[in-house]
């Protein structure tokens, strides 16, 4: 049994990655929560990128010796010149929620005509080994040396994996399903937003859902035995 760190308290999330990898990996992965290897502060995020924030989150069970990953993810858009960007979860400011992220985004975008409301959801997953793992990230997979070198990590021991799914923001709201930004993303090829459609069916497309099938099929590789 290998157990992977999720540098996350969610049960939800590290239910649902312990089943993306019990249908990928050839042995037996469990995941597990920062909790469950004593870990109870906060991670700062002072990354530039996506990427740079996930690999802060999956290096903290690293330094405790676990095999770590995270993700990271938010919502760019092209008018606004990327943003909320990494700062989506706390856009409306030090109180804020999906409400008044949502206001705030509408009121930015007020006076932007449709075809310009261009947006896209971005996910980044990463995985940071140990410095003693008996596992190695294949060449390919590394990360980047600036990046390393920045975050004082080993290429030979960090992944990391984006994902993007394109759409528009809406002017007003529509579907009362999923969450964050999603009643605002319009997704062309359905013809909807994201609060409109299935989980099941917005998973085929999203942002998460493409960077967690490819970030679970490079983990299953690193840690075959």
């Amino acid at each position: 049994m290998i157990d992977i760190v999720l540098a996350s308290n969610n049960r939800k999330k590290i239910a649902e990655l312990g089943t993306l990898l019990a249908s990928a990996a050839s042995n037996d992965i469990r995941v597990i929560s920062l909790k469950e290897i004593g870990f109870a502060g906060d991670i700062v995020e002072d990354g530039a990128s996506f990427e740079e924030n996930a690999l802060i989150k999956a290096s903290t069970p690293a330094s405790m010796g676990s095999i770590g990953i995270a993700d990271d993810s938010g919502l760019c858009v092209d008018a606004l010149g990327g943003a909320p960007g990494i700062y989506s979860a706390r856009y409306s400011g030090a109180d804020a929620d999906d409400v008044k992220n949502r206001r705030k985004l509408l009121d930015a975008l007020r006076n932007v005509p449709e075809e310009k409301r261009t947006a896209r959801f971005v996910c980044t997953a990463a995985l940071v080994l140990p410095e003693d793992s008996r596992f190695e990230v294949p060449e390919a997979w590394r990360i980047p040396d600036k990046l390393a070198a920045k975050r004082n990590l080993d290429p030979r021991r960090a992944t990391v994996v984006r994902g993007e799914c394109e759409g528009r923001i809406l002017c007003e709201e529509r579907g009362n399903g999923g969450f964050g930004y999603d009643p605002l993303f319009w997704y062309p090829a359905f013809g909807a937003t994201f609060a409109e459609i299935p989980g099941e069916r917005k998973n085929l497309v999203s942002h998460r859902g493409r960077a967690m099938r490819e970030f679970t099929a490079r983990l299953a590789a690193i840690l075959k035995e």
